[in-house]
Parts: C-alpha cells; sequence; structure tokens
C-alpha cells in the first residue's frame, strides 16, 4: 500500500502547491484594483505612525494590536516569524509579463519598510512599485498596471509548511514501511505502534464502512488527506518552528483538498449513481424538472461543505485562542494589575484551548475523511435488486 500512497501524497501536494499560487495571484488581482488606494494608505499608516513623506519623525508610541496579531497568524505571510524581531526569510518569486522573474530574499523588504527590485510589501502583499532598487517604502509609489501583471510563486509561511509537512509524512511512512520489512511478524514497535491503530481505524471504519468492497483502491487517498489533515492540525498549534503555520485554516488548502475528493467521485461514479442525480427512477417526468437541478445542486454542494467545514473549523480555534491570549497584553496597558489578574483567566482559557484543539485536530481529520468517504461510497454503490 505504501506505493499508491506516496504516489496520492504527492498528487495531492502538488495540486495544494498549486492551489496556493494560485490564491497568491488571485489576490493580487485583487490588490491592483485598489493600487491608488494602497499607496494612500502607505502614506497614512506613514503618518500615523509619526512618519512624514518625506522624511521620518519621532515615532508615536502605539498600543497592542490584538487584531493584527491574530489576523498575522491566521493569514499568509513571506516569511516565518520566530521570536521577538526574529523572523525566517523565505524566497519571493515574483513573474512579471514586462519586467520577467525577480527571485530575492522576503529579508531585502525588511518588515514592509523597504522596496526592493521594483516591488514592496503592503499588508502582507507584494505589490509593484515605480522605484528601484532599494528604497523606503514610506516613499514608494505603487505602479497599477505593473502590479495586474504581477505573479507571486514565492515559497510564503504556507508553501513552506506544505513542504515541512511533505518531508515528515514521507519520514514517517518510509520508516514504518522498514520497520514492517525489518520486523515481520513481529509486534509493533515505537512509531509503527502508534501509526499502526490509526491506520487500522481509517481502514475498518471509515473506509470499510463508507465505501464496501471495493474500499482498498481508494485507501491511498484517505489514508493521504486524514494523515496531512492532521498533522497539519497538529502543527498548527505549536508556537515554535516548524509550527505556527495555519496551512488546514487556509481556504486555498481546503479548497483543493475538496476538489481532489469531487474529482474521486465524479470520475469513479457508476451509472447508477448519475441515473440517480439526473433522473431518478420512478418519479414522475414532471417531478424530474424540479428533482434533477436540486440533486445538481446537491453534488456541487458537497465539496463547498468539506472546504467551509474544515477552514472554518480550524481558523475559528486560532482566533479564540489567540483573543483570549490576547486579553492579557489588552488589559496589561491599562495597568499592571490588571494584566496579571486577567493573565491567570487567560492563560487557563488557552491551555484549556489547546488541549480542545488536540481533540479536533483528530475530529477534522476524522470528519473530512470520512465524508470524503461516504460520497465516494455513494458514488459506487451499486444498485439493490430484490
Amino acid at each position: 500500500m505504501l506505493k499508491p500512497l506516496l504516489r496520492a501524497a504527492f498528487v495531492i501536494f502538488g495540486a495544494l502547491s498549486l492551489g496556493a499560487a494560485t490564491a497568491q495571484h488571485e489576490a493580487h488581482a485583487t490588490d491592483s484594483t485598489t493600487a491608488h488606494a494602497v499607496a494612500t494608505e502607505v502614506h497614512a499608516a506613514a503618518a500615523a505612525e509619526g512618519h512624514s513623506v518625506e522624511g521620518h519623525g519621532e515615532a508615536k508610541k502605539k498600543g497592542f494590536d490584538a487584531g493584527k496579531l491574530i489576523l498575522d497568524h491566521i493569514g499568509d505571510e513571506h516569511g516565518w516569524h520566530l521570536w521577538g524581531h526574529t523572523s525566517l526569510p523565505l524566497p519571493v518569486i515574483l513573474y512579471n509579463t514586462q519586467r520577467g522573474f525577480s527571485v530575492f530574499s522576503s529579508s531585502r523588504f525588511e518588515h514592509g519598510h523597504k522596496a526592493h527590485d521594483g516591488y514592496m510589501l503592503h499588508e502582507g502583499r507584494v505589490v509593484a512599485v515605480n522605484e528601484d532598487g532599494e528604497v523606503d517604502a514610506h516613499h514608494a509609489t505603487v505602479n497599477e498596471e505593473l502590479t495586474k501583471a504581477t505573479w507571486d510563486i514565492s515559497i510564503t509561511k504556507n508553501v513552506m509548511s506544505l513542504l515541512v509537512s511533505m518531508a515528515l509524512l514521507l519520514w514517517i511512512f518510509l520508516s514504518i514501511a522498514g520497520a514492517y520489512t525489518r520486523r515481520a511478524g513481529m509486534a509493533p514497535k515505537g512509531l509503527q505502534s502508534f501509526i499502526e491503530p490509526i491506520i487500522l481505524f481509517v481502514r475498518d471504519d471509515v473506509a470499510k464502512s463508507a465505501i464496501g468492497p471495493k474500499y482498498m483502491k481508494y485507501m491511498p487517498y484517505l489514508l493521504t488527506a486524514f494523515f496531512f489533515i492532521f498533522l497539519n492540525n497538529l502543527l498548527g498549534l505549536i508556537p515554535i518552528f516548524p509550527g505556527g503555520a495555519n496551512l488546514t485554516g487556509n481556504i486555498a488548502v481546503t479548497l483543493v483538498l475538496a476538489l481532489i475528493t469531487f474529482g474521486i467521485v465524479t470520475f469513479s461514479g457508476n451509472k447508477h449513481y448519475w441515473h440517480h442525480i439526473f433522473a431518478m427512477p420512478g418519479v414522475p417526468g414532471w417531478v424530474l424538472v424540479i428533482l434533477t437541478p436540486v440533486e445538481i445542486l446537491g453534488m456541487l454542494l458537497k465539496p463547498f461543505v468539506l472546504m467551509i467545514r474544515l477552514f472554518a473549523n480550524i481558523t475559528a480555534g486560532h482566533i479564540i485562542a489567540l483573543s483570549f491570549f490576547s486579553l492579557i497584553f489588552v488589559f496589561g496597558e491599562t495597568s499592571a494589575g490588571a494584566g496579571y489578574g486577567v493573565a491567570i483567566g487567560s492563560w487557563a482559557f488557552t491551555v484549556f484551548m489547546a488541549m480542545l484543539e488536540l481533540l479536533v485536530a483528530f475530529i477534522q481529520a476524522y470528519v473530512f475523511t470520512f465524508l470524503s468517504a461516504m460520497y465516494i461510497g455513494a458514488a459506487i454503490e451499486e444498485p439493490q435488486h430484490h
């Protein structure tokens, strides 16, 4: 089963990488329609921070921004924050139809304070500017046409997290495969003893029960989807590298996973399945005028449900935990006593949410895999003859 599982893993990871790149370009396309507004916001932000457009003034003291902290965590970025003002720079890879390819480190942007090679960061997104070379971002002006023509295919935090999870999954399953070869006929040991019950659970309680006798054909995908979601849910709970990314809370990633399930269901559907979709047996013709569109809509809504369910649950959990964690700093700005008082309750609730998220990490992987198996089972189910 290992080779089909690895093939399924590479297909999923490739599709997810393409989805992430497409999502980045769509975000830039949206930004380009408001490029002039972006330029105005950059200057306004500079003024709000105590900087003039012509030069730097004395920066005003800013309070703790809980919203920015939360959005920065659940969103994507061109660097991987480690601690304090330290972050791991990632490769910025841009293609512009007029300028060609540009490849450089995200550290060149200096956390959005500098423009480099004709580009700058604004709210985590790369926009094209008229100025060349290293210039202060507060003096740079956005080029609307060039921004529209720019494709951002950078190795962002989510893409890097995808590569890390791919490496971890390959290491886990190759190690287990080697253990089965070396310890043939012996009781599982170490990592093998931890993973084997989960594999049997997916096989017996998910694939067999939902798909039926033909379940083995779909086991590689179901196992890959389950372990990919479960592992990345766990990595999202770890606050330090290589954790901290919100990969399964990225709607582009959940969309690609849902589309893969939809593709498998669509191409696996037998004559009996499509007959029930377009012309349900035993139903009068005039009723089919209403029922058939409803069945088609239901078929199209299935991947949408998979996408939203995973995205919303993972993102909501992160937002709730970070919101209570942020209360410590919000109240701490009013007085030290209030900060310490709230810290006790916030810390306790954050720990509780972290424990709950461990359960949610498994449940969401199970729900996505089980619903996918149910959709596949319905598509390949043979008619019952009485």
